[in-house]
């Protein structure tokens, strides 16, 4: 089962780097094939194909698509010039990536990693843009931000869902992510785009459109534009504080202000509410013409109509290995290695990640596994090296995002990079992640466990 999947990627590569095939063709037709090699019957193949390239567009293809609305509107109204010029001036050219990867770990608190990303596109384009600098440069330490805040931090679902298998608090949880998150995060995602916008200058995408020389001369406030980007913020974190507080027994969930309160704040309706505020303030309330305005909406979906397709297939090549059970006999037989569980935790939950894909899938399954073994353990752990053990899975779900996870090619069509690019950047990213984080979390299991 191993080698299929180490086939099937391996197959994947070929055909896109030295054959130059689509990879959205690519994809499909290696699902395909993996699918029948793996033995899944002749009239299911379609079927889990389909499931695994629907379930990834459910999640992305809203978020991407309002997002490119939305930030084609801040972009076209001037007001992503007007804050990259204000943040500029405010940290300096020099500390601009610095000061972009900071607001972004404060944004990763309650939103998720995409989502995130693409609402801070547009502002990460016109930095570039205004400094004349590689796209990398900005890019990847606001990227990299998401990925620290999604991966280690509550409320998001992976820790959450681990900390449930493992009995550890999450208050703790919080606690061991917040003290790893910014060193994690300066050498992973900050020091990193630096060096990466060095070695490979991309230029900004024009996945937002072209540059607009003749920009308006009466450009929203920086205020504004601030306001905008906070309305999905703010409503993405009241969705996440009722569910937090429902957990906890603090909130009623089957009451129906909260039930109305949770669904605004799903990340979708956020967005579609921040984009039709959008429009009011930076279309109708300025004057714009209705048929300019819908022109514009319509053209900032067409680029983006690669980086949805290729992502859900990337999701569907994910999902055929999940369902070829190539993952479970992974861990089946990664479980009774004898090494200590901190690290049999973690090298299970980096298996399960290469060989199929979803970082989610892969922590979830890892804690199932362990969780008999935390739990015949945990009288003799404190309640930090409980949370660490949980974090321990985390890292390990984040290690080398590649061809099979659905995050690879949306990050990489959004920034503008072909594969083998992707390849050597974002995947080299995540493993540096990955490895940083779980030495992080191990020095502080031994810390705790020493007292």
């Amino acid at each position: 089962m191993l080698g299929i999947a180490i086939g099937a990627i391996a197959l994947i590569l070929v055909l896109i780097i030295a054959f130059r095939i689509h990879a959205f063709v690519t994809l499909v037709l290696v699902s395909l094939l993996t699918a029948l090699v793996a033995g899944i019957p002749a009239s299911a193949v379609v079927k889990e194909m389909t499931t695994g390239f629907g379930g990834t567009l459910a999640s992305v293809a809203l978020l991407v698509a309002l997002g490119a609305m939305l930030g084609r509107l801040i972009e076209s109204s001037g007001g992503a010039r007007v804050l990259a010029e204000a943040m500029i001036r405010t940290f300096g050219e020099k500390r601009a990536p610095f000061a972009l990867g900071i607001a972004s770990l404060i944004m990763g608190f309650p939103i998720f990693f995409d989502a995130g990303l693409i609402v801070m596109l547009p502002i990460i384009f016109a930095i570039a843009r205004r400094m004349n600098e590689p796209v990398l440069r900005y890019g990847f330490p606001a990227a990299a931000a998401f990925s620290v805040m999604h991966v280690f931090l509550p409320p998001h679902p992976g820790p959450v869902a681990a900390s449930e298998f493992f009995n550890a608090n999450v208050g703790y949880i919080v606690i061991v992510g917040l003290l790893i998150a910014f060193p994690l995060w300066y050498v992973s995602g900050y020091l990193w785009g630096l060096y990466i916008g060095k070695k490979y200058p991309l230029p900004v995408p024009t996945l937002l459109g072209e540059l607009d020389e003749d920009q308006p001369k009466n450009p929203p406030s920086v205020g504004t534009i601030i306001g905008l980007l906070l309305v999905p913020l703010f409503l993405i974190f009241l969705n996440t504080g009722l569910s937090t507080l429902e957990k906890t027994g603090h909130v009623d969930g089957s009451q129906l202000w909260v039930q109305v309160l949770k669904m605004i704040g799903e990340t979708p309706i956020a967005l579609l509410i921040a984009l039709l505020v959008a429009m009011i303030v930076l279309g109708f309330a300025r004057g714009e013409d209705k048929t300019a305005l819908e022109k514009l909406l319509d053209s900032s979906l067409g680029p983006i109509c690669s980086v949805v397709l290729i992502t859900g297939a990337g999701g569907m090549f994910g999902g055929v290995l999940r369902a070829s059970g190539i993952g479970d006999a992974m861990a089946d037989s990664m479980s009774g290695l004898g090494l200590p569980l901190i690290f049999a935790i973690y090298v299970v939950a980096v298996l399960l990640r290469l060989a199929q894909g979803s970082a989610t899938v892969a922590l979830v399954t890892t804690a199932g596994l362990f969780a008999p073994a935390v739990a015949a353990a945990a009288g003799n752990m404190n309640e930090i090296q409980l949370a660490c053990l949980t974090l321990a899975a985390a890292a390990g779900s984040v290690f080398c995002s590649h061809v099979n996870d659905s995050g690879f090619w949306l990050v990489g069509r959004l920034m503008g990079m072909d594969v083998k690019t992707t390849l050597k950047t974002w995947t080299v990213q995540q493993g540096i992640e990955s490895v940083l984080g779980f030495v992080l979390v191990y020095a502080i299991y031994l810390v705790a466990g020493a007292f």
